[in-house]
């Protein structure tokens, strides 16, 4: 009679945590898509941001490169001749 009571009892508790763990997982299923949702919706501006921002570092580098950086290196360019020519002509002459 004692065993059998305490059978009872220990096949309540299991189906009581069988049934609270069930209800748990429902509600963590439920959080997990409220959080992909917000992901989602929060991502995609801030990636969209970073497009944009990657294309005008981009159209920035550009503009420097041509209005900086190729000038710049011209000009060394050609100081580097004008040395070069100077000192062939300094050797001959001495």
């Amino acid at each position: 009679m004692l065993l059998a009571a305490i059978r009872d009892v220990a096949i309540i508790i299991l189906a009581v945590e069988s049934i609270v763990l069930g209800a748990l997982l429902l509600i963590l299923a439920f959080q997990i898509y409220r959080l992909i949702r917000l992901l989602d919706r929060e991502i995609k501006p801030i990636l969209e941001s970073a497009r944009r921002t990657t294309q005008m570092v981009e159209g920035t580098t550009a503009i420097v490169g041509e209005a900086i950086a190729k000038p710049a290196i011209e000009l060394a360019s050609f100081i580097s001749a004008v040395r070069h020519v100077v000192k062939i002509l300094t050797k001959r002459r001495g």
